[in-house]
Order: structure tokens, then C-alpha cells, then sequence
């Protein structure tokens, strides 16, 4: 059974720092995406971050420079580094997997996207405040 398990989450003012974790477990394939998602109150999930099994790294476009996604294959654990944080970055944020190519990012009419339909596990969630 697949089970990813979010942390790391709070509250920071604008301008701070947090760093998620996402304990994956259960998951056995050699070919995945792990992906970051968000969604804030009133608004649809949208995707923040990929990191997938050929070691590429994509971010929204919103989110670039200031975002970084990695994985640690020893911990198990998927990251998401989360720097210079405006207000609008908060949101409930979720941990996902699932299998190439339906989940690789792409762009639609310019914009970078993660289709959540091609990720098939998510976690709980962690929620993000950026106040003052």
C-alpha cells in the first residue's frame, strides 16, 4: 500500500523560508513522478513541482527561483525548499506520485501545468501561511 505522509509545514512572514518533507512509502516502481501540489481556499489544485525518475526537475512557473524539489532516495523522502515566500503561496500543500508520461509537467497555451490526473497517490497535506 502506497501511504506519503507531508510535513514541514506553518507560518512564516513574507520573505521567509520552509521546507516540506513528503515520506513516501510502499511505492516499488522505478519509473514515477513525485510531484508538489497546492491549493488554496476558493481555488482548484495546481501543481508547484516534478521531480521524476530521469532526475529532471521542474517548477511552476511561479513559483522558479524560489522553489526547489529534490529527493532523497535513502530517506525515501521528497523535499520542497520554499524561499522568498509571498502571500499568495499560501495554500494546503500536497505530496503526490505517480507514473510517467501521464504525469510529466507540460505546457498549456504557455503555462506550466502538472496534470493531476496522471498522479495516482496523494498525502493529507500541509498547510502554509504566509502572513504579517
Amino acid at each position: 500500500q502506497v501511504q506519503l505522509v507531508e510535513s514541514g509545514g506553518g507560518s512564516v512572514q513574507p520573505g521567509g523560508s520552509l521546507r516540506l518533507a513528503c515520506t513516501i512509502s510502499g511505492y516499488t516502481s522505478n519509473n514515477y513522478c513525485m510531484g508538489w501540489f497546492r491549493q488554496a481556499p476558493g481555488k482548484e489544485r495546481e501543481g508547484v513541482a516534478v521531480f521524476d525518475n530521469s532526475g529532471t526537475t521542474s517548477v511552476a512557473d511561479s513559483v522558479k527561483g524560489r522553489f526547489t524539489i529534490s529527493l532523497d532516495n535513502a530517506k525515501n523522502t521528497l523535499y520542497l525548499e520554499m524561499n522568498n515566500l509571498k502571500f499568495e503561496d499560501t495554500a494546503m500543500y500536497y505530496c503526490a506520485a505517480g507514473s510517467p508520461p501521464h504525469c510529466l509537467p507540460r505546457r498549456v497555451g504557455g503555462n506550466w501545468t502538472a496534470p493531476r490526473a496522471g498522479f495516482h497517490y496523494w498525502g493529507q497535506g500541509t498547510q502554509v501561511t504566509v502572513s504579517s
